[in-house]
């Protein structure tokens, strides 16, 4: 595959009008799994609609668990035009076709019931179904014309936003430049590093395969 064909598009289109949290401590609720995102801008803790978004939770996960998100960034910040304290940045393995894993299965909304609302974590995606595998997004604000609806497969939202959103937010406003198509002027300047993901609840599940992003930096030491 192409690196060209790793960088998910998310279209920024129809963005509806929408502090510091302090980090969870108790459980989360039944059926989802929380996830710490840690930045360079602060923590964002996610948490995943493991019961109705099966495939996509797990398919996060796993890139968690196997530190495939560990140095990684969110690279890109789409403000809406008309209300740039809107809009949805956007993190993940980027073009490095050393961490993906296998493309998984769309599961839209229509299927899941899961919304793109104010700090949904949802999959970004090449243009076409099926495709998604090591890049997601935060939304700030509903963002409606991401949900599947006829005809158009949407985006396959997985989870929310439970602590960090000033984080996120701090995000969204940084200066971009560059990209192009639905892209274009949205790339950040200066990526903002994820330190590491790491799951806080159940147990880790890595994978056994290879992590040739790793194979240069044990040379070096």
């Amino acid at each position: 595959m192409p690196p060209a064909a790793l960088r998910y598009v998310v279209p920024l289109i129809a963005l509806l009008p929408c502090s510091v949290l302090a980090l969870p401590a108790s459980a989360p609720k039944p059926g989802h799994t929380r996830v710490a995102i840690e930045t360079s801008l602060g923590t964002i803790i996610v948490a995943t609609d493991d019961r109705r978004a099966p495939i996509t939770s797990a398919n996060f996960l796993t890139y968690v668990d196997d530190g495939r998100f560990d140095g990684v960034t969110f690279y890109r910040a789409a403000r809406r035009k008309s209300d740039p304290k809107l809009g949805l940045i956007q993190g993940g393995i980027d073009t490095d076709a050393r961490r993906s894993l296998p493309p998984i299965r769309h599961e839209p909304t229509t299927r899941t019931g899961i919304r793109h609302l104010d700090a949904t974590l949802s999959m970004a995606r090449p243009d076409r179904a099926n495709s998604a595998m090591g890049n997601f997004f935060i939304t700030i604000g509903p963002t409606p014309n991401m949900d599947a609806r006829g005809d158009y497969i949407g985006y396959a939202a997985f989870g929310h936003v439970v602590a960090g959103m000033d984080v996120v937010k701090r995000i969204l406003a940084v200066p971009t430049c560059c990209g192009s198509g639905p892209m274009r002027g949205q790339m950040i300047v200066k990526p903002v590093r994820i330190i590491r993901a790491k799951r806080l609840d159940g147990k880790p599940h890595p994978t056994r395969r290879v992590k040739p992003w790793l194979l240069g930096l044990k040379r070096k030491i």
